[in-house]
C-alpha cells in the first residue's frame, strides 16, 4: 500500500519555528510527539497546518524494542497527537529506553535515550509482536526508524539489513531510515552501509532522515547539532539510486545555524536525492502470511535480563556485562549522562539559571551515583532534593522556592521533616 509523497522536509523545534514557516520548499515537517500537547498546539504548527504543510509526529519513548508489551497509556497518547495534527502516519524508534521491573526482578530504570536492540531471534520476536500491539492501537500507519549505535552486542545472529527484513516482512510496518545512522554504525561498529541498503526492502521506506553528527576520538557521534557531511550524503545518495524515497526530512535539534544555512543543507539533500536518479518506490506489500506470533514470557525474560543488565552497568555502575566493549560501554555511558543533563536544562531551565557555570558538573556528579527511574521533570525535581539535601551551594534559598514550587504540598513536609532529622 502506498503512502502519500510527502517531499522535502525538516524537523520543526520551537527555536527554529519562525525560519521554518519562512523557507521556501518546505512540504512537511516532523515534530517529537512527547513534545506535543495535542489540547494546545503552537501558533507556528496551526499555521503550517492551515497552509496545507503536513506534519508527522515522531516518538521516542515507546521503547519497541524493550522486553516489555507497550505502554498502553504511552500508545494512548501517541494516537492522540496523531489525530490532533491530522498525520498521515506515525513513527517510532527500534530501541529500547528502559529496562528492569517485575519482570526480571530488579529495579526499573530509564535510559533517557535510544539504546539497540541485539540482533538475535529472540529479540526479534518480542520486537515482532510489540509492533504489532502498537500497529492495532494506533489509527494511521507506523513507520520504525534503525538507531545510531555506540555500542555492539555480541552474539548477535543477523545484519541490521535482515533483521529490518524480517521485522517488515513478518509485521508489515513501514521503516524510518535514517541515512545519518548508517553512517554512524559504519564508523563505530565497522558495518558497511551499502551492504545494509542491499539487503533493505527499500520499498518499505516510509521516508528517510538526514542529519549531522562529529567524530571524537574515532567513536561516531549523532549530534543533530552539527552539517550533514558529504559521507552522509553519500549514503542518500545510494539509498535514491534503489528507490525514490517519498520523503526526506533534515534533523537539527540544537546548535542551530542562521536559516540561510538550513537551506543550503535541504538544497543539497534535495541535490543527493536527485544525483540518485531512482523512479518510484513505497509500494510495498508485505507478505500475505505476515505474523507476529504470542511470544513466550520465558522469551520476553531473557530479553529483559540482558537488557537490564546491560543498563545497569551504564547508568548505575555494575560491571559491564561479558563480550561488551569496555571501552565503547564507557563512551556511551557519558553520552547518556551528558544526554540527561541536557535535557534536564530544557525541561527546566530554571535550574541552570539558579546554579550557573555549576549546573553540569552537579548534575553529572548526580547522574553518576542516582540512575534515571522516571520522566525527566521527575529527575529535575530528584537532582534540586539532592543537593537541597547535600547543601553547599550558593542559592540554596531559589533553588528550594524553585523546588517546592513544583513538588507540591506532600513533598513540602518531606521536605521539612528531612531538614528537622538533618538538624536533629
Amino acid at each position: 500500500m502506498a503512502l502519500e509523497r510527502l517531499g522535502t522536509g525538516i524537523g520543526w523545534r520551537p527555536e527554529i519555528a519562525d525560519a521554518v514557516e519562512r523557507m521556501p520548499g518546505i512540504d512537511w515537517v516532523e515534530v517529537v510527539a512527547e513534545n506535543t500537547c495535542p489540547g494546545h498546539l503552537p501558533e507556528s504548527l496551526r499555521r503550517l497546518r492551515e497552509r496545507g504543510v503536513t506534519v508527522v509526529p515522531h516518538g521516542v519513548s515507546l521503547g519497541l524494542g524493550g522486553a516489555d508489551r507497550p505502554d498502553e497509556d504511552r500508545l494512548a497518547a501517541l494516537a492522540e497527537r496523531v489525530a490532533a495534527l491530522g498525520s498521515p502516519l506515525v513513527t517510532e524508534h527500534i530501541a529500547f529506553v528502559r529496562a528492569g521491573g517485575p519482570r526480571t526482578a530488579s529495579a526499573a530504570l530509564e535510559a533517557g535515550h535510544l539504546l539497540p536492540v541485539p540482533r538475535t531471534r529472540d529479540a526479534l520476536d518480542v520486537l515482532c509482536e510489540n509492533v504489532r500491539i502498537a500497529q492495532a492501537a494506533l489509527p494511521v500507519p507506523l513507520a520504525v526508524e534503525n538507531i545510531a549505535a555506540l555500542i555492539a552486542w555480541p552474539g548477535e545472529e543477523m545484519t541490521e539489513g535482515q533483521f529490518l527484513y524480517d521485522l517488515v516482512d513478518r509485521t508489515g510496518v513501514r521503516l524510518l531510515i535514517d541515512v545519518a545512522n548508517l553512517h554512524t554504525n559504519h564508523v563505530n561498529r565497522g558495518e558497511d552501509p551499502a551492504e545494509a541498503l542491499a539487503e533493505l526492502p527499500v520499498e518499505a521506506i516510509a521516508y528517510v532522515h538526514v542529519a549531522g553528527g562529529f567524530e571524537r576520538d574515532g567513536v561516531w557521534h549523532d549530534s543533530h547539532a552539527h552539517p550533514v557531511p558529504p559521507a552522509v550524503l553519500d549514503v542518500l545518495t545510494r539509498l535514491a539510486s534503489r528507490v525514490a524515497p517519498s520523503g526526506v526530512l533534515l534533523e537539527r535539534d540544537e546548535n542551530f545555524p542562521e536559516p540561510a544555512e538550513l537551506e543550503r543543507e535541504l538544497a543539497a539533500i534535495r541535490a543527493a536525492v536527485a544525483a540518485g536518479g531512482a523512479a518510484g518506490g513505497g509500494q510495498w506489500e508485505p507478505s500475505a502470511t505476515a505474523t507476529a506470533p504470542e511470544v513466550p514470557d520465558a522469551t520476553r525474560q531473557r530479553v529483559g535480563l540482558a537488557q537490564a543488565a546491560v543498563l545497569s552497568s551504564l547508568v548505575a555502575g555494575t560491571p559491564v556485562p561479558e563480550g561488551f566493549d569496555r571501552v565503547r560501554m564507557g563512551v556511551q555511558a557519558r553520552a547518556l549522562a551528558a544526554k540527561r543533563a541536557d535535557v534536564v536544562a530544557k525541561v527546566a531551565p530554571e535550574l541552570p539559571g539558579i546554579l550557573g557555570a555549576g549546573y553540569r558538573a552537579a548534575f553529572l556528579a548526580y547522574a553518576q551515583e542516582r540512575p534515571m527511574t522516571g520522566g525527566y521533570r521527575r529527575d529535575a525535581l530528584e537532582f534540586a532534593g539532592v543537593l537541597l539535601r547535600e547543601g553547599g551551594t550558593e542559592s540554596r534559598r531559589r533553588l528550594e522556592q524553585w523546588w517546592l514550587e513544583r513538588a507540591g504540598l506532600a513533598p513540602r513536609r518531606s521536605l521539612a521533616r528531612r531538614v528537622l532529622l538533618r538538624r536533629g
